[in-house]
């Protein structure tokens, strides 16, 4: 997870993340269409590389991680049980029910825009749909509980509250991160937590906020290829995304398009 000493940003950094943070939401809206069954993982996958590069910018993912098992795509794609990190391949074609979360990092002048949503494939059960609704319902909460003075428990407190009223659960092993030039760095955000614990929000602050929910246990496990995450139990995850900043008088959603 990248450095441990809190970065603030000045305001022309804030600008550039957020032309990066904007190209991001773009290219998730640009793939929205593509989301329907009989569609492989990996033809939204080259799509998205396809477009990034044709916008001047390079796809974080892209061999990202360890020397000895570097992310192997542009974009993670996790589907149904996948909680986070799942690689577009292939063999993996959606079908009439799916959920997907496409998350997308592009790097656009040396900064981050790191943004992910949730798409139904078709019509959902109504399952998926209530765990998708309260998904992002539980970013939205996160996010409104960012105000300088705040502290990173209450972002976590909202969103467990929310998740556990309505019957889910919230994974514990993947957090949000602090962003900038560089893709993972501190602060860590957990999406559960106790409210007035935790480091205090100072204005400049840049991270994500990516709450994954489960529609049963919280614990995820790690498949054999290093880096897909799934639900112990099989039953599905949703997850949203978006990287905020900390302002003086709240809070600023970089990952909007403009």
């Amino acid at each position: 997870m990248g450095s441990e000493r809190i970065t603030l940003l000045s305001s022309r950094e804030i600008d550039k993340m957020r032309r990066a943070g904007s190209l991001a939401a773009q290219l998730l809206n640009h793939l929205a269409p593509m989301v329907k069954p009989g569609v492989s993982t990996l033809e939204i996958n080259d799509e998205a590389e396809k477009w990034t590069q044709a916008h001047g910018a390079v796809s974080a993912p892209l061999g990202y991680g360890p020397k000895n098992n570097p992310f192997p795509k542009s974009i993670c794609t996790s589907v149904n049980e996948v909680v986070c990190h799942g690689i577009p391949n292939a063999k993996q074609i959606l079908k009439e029910g799916d959920i997907i979360n496409i998350d997308v990092t592009p790097i656009v002048d040396g900064y981050h825009g790191d943004t992910s949503r949730t798409f139904f494939v078709g019509t959902p059960s109504p399952t998926a749909q209530k765990l998708v609704e309260v998904t992002k319902e539980c970013l939205e909460r996160g996010i409104a509980a960012v105000k300088p003075g705040n502290r990173i428990g209450d972002i976590g407190a909202a969103i467990q509250e929310y998740a556990e009223a309505n019957g889910f659960s919230v994974v514990r092993d993947f957090v949000g991160h602090g962003v900038s030039h560089i893709f993972h760095t501190a602060p860590q955000i957990p999406h559960y937590g106790r409210a007035g614990k935790g480091k205090k929000l100072k204005p400049g602050m840049v991270f994500t906020i990516e709450p994954m929910i489960n529609e049963g246990t919280w614990e995820a496990i790690m498949l054999d290829d290093g880096w897909t995450a799934v639900t112990k139990d099989g039953k599905l995850s949703a997850q949203f995304e978006h990287t905020i900043a900390v302002t003086k008088d709240g809070v600023q959603i970089l990952t909007l398009l403009d």
